[in-house]
């Protein structure tokens, strides 16, 4: 008897765990259940966003070059004949027309040369009018009176010879330019051929020289359009190639090209450095979204393209796309999404794939509307 009382105790634990068990269970399932109503219950999550149309825009594959400005007219100032500086005007910035006298060296020398050389030439002059007059009357031969000639000419050609030094002794502009550095004295002397400075054309427009590689260089042709930047200023100016040359560097297989700017009234002086965007190749059509559009991620860059769900909702759908270049406000794309096509622009970086979408408004190439 004590025996069978012995075993009722755990049957009766045993049960009772049993039934609170399965009664947990039973509540669990039941919260669950009313846990899921509620959830279907909820509206689905969604982003608010701005959406933009993709548009077609013509892209011409661009390379970037360092050019430097060239004046259209350029010298070094030299003086030809070595003397002593009488007077000077090189005033560095100032510019000066064509014809302007710059530096004059001491001519006293010539001067004095010239006053005797022309004494000279009367002289021979009036040998050769007596000469004439005597050949006449057969007083003197025909050889006396080549002679006479002869040493009027030669005289003559005395006077010319010093005129050309002493004017060769006034350095002038050859034509309207800016003064370069200078550092001259009255009374230095100076050798042949010492530089004196710069002179750099006043025009209504420069030069750019620059270089690109040969398979960029061939492609090139007379009047084609580039664009120049300074680092001062973003914004594009334009220029045409006036030259391209025949000769390829064999050391760096690069060719040097010339574009002209025109009305350069606030062009960068010469020798400056500025930034040349070059074409390749022949334009082709790309699809224009806003800059705000594109995404960046492990993958590559991707847009969320807008689709509409089989009930008719809007979902964004992640687009792998191919990136072109980025002009102002818009990048263009090569690949990835077609015309028309809407894309996520303004609140792109909220979305993920297949995310339920409020569109507050549309924007394209003509501008934005309220949806």
């Amino acid at each position: 008897m004590s025996g069978h009382r012995s075993w009722i105790g755990p049957v009766l634990l045993f049960t009772a765990l049993l039934g609170a068990g399965g009664g947990l269970a039973v509540w669990k399932r039941a919260s669950f259940q009313r846990a899921s109503a509620d959830a279907a219950n909820q509206p689905e999550p969604m982003e608010f966003v701005t959406v933009a149309v993709a548009s077609v825009r013509e892209y011409r594959r661009t390379v970037t070059s360092i050019g430097t400005v060239l004046a259209l007219q350029s010298i070094s100032l030299r003086n030809e004949i070595a003397g002593t500086v009488r007077a000077t005007k090189l005033i560095p910035g100032q510019v000066v027309d064509a014809g302007a006298e710059l530096v004059s060296l001491d001519v006293s020398v010539e001067e004095a040369e010239l006053r005797a050389q022309e004494a000279q030439a009367v002289r021979a002059e009036a040998m050769l009018k007596r000469t004439e007059r005597a050949i006449q009357s057969r007083a003197v031969s025909a050889m006396e009176l080549d002679s006479a000639r002869a040493e009027r000419d030669f005289t003559a050609a005395q006077m010319a010879r010093t005129r050309a030094i002493i004017e060769r002794k006034t350095l002038r502009a050859p034509f309207r330019a800016r003064i370069g550095m200078a550092d001259l004295h009255v009374g230095q002397y100076l050798n042949e051929g010492t530089f004196l400075t710069t002179l750099q054309g006043v025009d209504e427009a420069v030069h750019v020289d620059f270089t690109v590689a040969q398979r960029v260089a061939v492609g090139l042709r007379e009047g084609d359009v580039l664009e120049i930047f300074t680092d001062s200023d973003d914004r594009a100016t334009a220029a045409r190639i006036v030259a391209v040359d025949a000769r390829i560097d064999p050391a760096t297989r690069n060719a040097t090209v010339r574009a002209r700017i025109e009305g350069a009234a606030n062009h960068p002086p010469p020798g400056a450095s500025v930034r040349v965007r070059v074409p390749v190749g022949a334009p082709i059509a790309a699809v224009a979204v806003p800059v705000s559009a594109l995404r960046k991620g492990p993958n590559g860059d991707y847009v969320f393209a807008i689709k509409l769900d089989p009930e008719g909702k809007p979902r964004a759908h992640v687009r792998q796309v191919k990136i072109g270049t980025v002009v102002g406000d818009e990048v263009l794309l090569l690949g990835g999404l077609n015309v028309s096509e809407q894309v996520a622009a303004s609140g792109s970086f909220k979305l993920r794939e297949s995310v339920l979408v409020a569109i507050a408004q549309e924007s394209g190439a003509g501008g934005s509307v309220a949806r």
